[in-house]
């Protein structure tokens, strides 16, 4: 969550040296075999393209839905998630598979300027398999703004999930493998953008800390970096949208309330750019402290850790509740995840997640 980076008073980077302990840890300890496991799929696209197929194992397996899926598995604590919730795994087509490489928006084609009208859209694991809307919508919104796109097949996991349990050999893999493919068509769009907050954090800053003792590596993550951007921060800052947005009229009948990331506002200083979007459209009624993380923390925590996980999130839940919204909204996916299962737990009924790019698409 970077709660330590951010109070540290003589700016020690905290995160990073947790995650160069972890990796020490599991050089010495080793992984999980679960954890192995998922990672493995992370850098094989095809074999997690079939596996999220069978959607069905993942929700009853890979998440308990009552008290006996609890016992039947004692090595993990997993949280108890109501059916109509679990993460719809069940999806038969990944974003990544729904659409062509290439869809072509824009009629004006100016070949001496720099703008290129065309952006590269990074989904994201979650948005790639379980929250597809999300792709989507922004595909909508992109199109409403006659903006090509190029949605990229051979993407791979940013490396997050590994990157913080410590497993750099999967990290090293999936960041080289992301460049190079990167760097066959950065030049041809304006920004990659991300609609999901870990991811953008993890390719714009954890990507370049991790490659600090291979220059090479780095000088080329450093050449990527400035046109990667959080779906919200490049849309509201680099388009049109906020004033197609205005034109829409207000949504009388949903009342949001947002929750910042940690790896938006705390990692990269994102949190007005949603919010400016969002309030064309919406009303939007603040938490008494948006910025408190929502407890997810990761595998670890959701796997082994839970009673941690559920304890972060009650108070998040409670300020959700506090605030009488009907619709609570972050750019992230594990928010999502961690931020449903603790409305559920509270038994905060009437509430439902969107990630803003959804609202935003609904808006339009």
């Amino acid at each position: 969550c970077t709660n330590c980076v951010e109070v540290c008073p003589i700016d020690i980077p905290t995160d990073m040296v947790i995650e160069q302990v972890r990796n020490e840890i599991a050089k010495k300890y080793g992984i999980a075999w679960y954890k192995k496991a998922f990672f493995f799929l992370l850098r094989h696209r095809t074999i997690m393209d079939i596996m999220a197929k069978l959607g069905y194992v993942f929700q009853t397996c890979g998440l308990k839905t009552d008290d006996k899926k609890q016992s039947a598995l004692p090595r993990f604590s997993l949280p108890i998630v109501k059916k109509d919730r679990a993460l719809p795994f069940a999806d038969k087509t990944s974003f990544l598979k729904k659409y062509p490489a290439v869809i072509n928006n824009s009629s004006n084609v100016n070949e001496n300027s720099d703008v290129k009208n065309k952006v590269a859209i990074f989904i994201g694991c979650m948005g790639n398999y379980a929250y597809t809307n999300i792709g989507d919508s922004l595909v909508k919104i992109l199109k409403k703004l006659e903006l090509d796109v190029i949605i990229p097949k051979k993407q791979l996991c940013c490396g997050a999930p590994a990157y913080f349990t410590g497993d750099f050999d999967t990290v090293d893999y999936l960041i080289k493998k992301n460049i190079t493919y990167f760097e066959t068509f950065i030049d041809d769009v304006d920004a990659i953008i991300i609609p999901e907050a870990t991811c953008s954090a993890m390719i714009n800053i954890d990507w370049v800390h991790f490659l600090h003792d291979q220059p090479q590596w780095r000088a080329r993550a450093e050449k990527i970096v400035p046109k990667v951007k959080m779906a919200t921060q490049w849309l509201e800052k680099n388009t049109k949208l906020k004033d197609m947005l205005s034109t829409k009229g207000k949504n009388i009948n949903d009342l949001v309330t947002y929750h910042d990331p940690c790896h938006a506002k705390k990692m990269q200083g994102i949190s007005k750019e949603p919010r400016a979007l969002l309030s064309q459209n919406y009303e939007i009624k603040e938490m008494s402290d948006s910025n408190r993380c929502c407890g997810f923390g990761g595998v670890t925590m959701q796997a082994e850790k839970y009673h941690f996980a559920k304890a972060a999130g009650a108070p998040k839940a409670a300020m959700i509740k506090d605030t009488k919204a009907n619709i609570v909204s972050a750019e992230c996916s594990a928010c999502r995840m961690q931020i449903t299962n603790s409305l559920d737990t509270a038994n905060v009924e009437g509430v439902v997640f969107k990630n803003p790019i959804e609202l935003i698409a609904a808006a339009l």
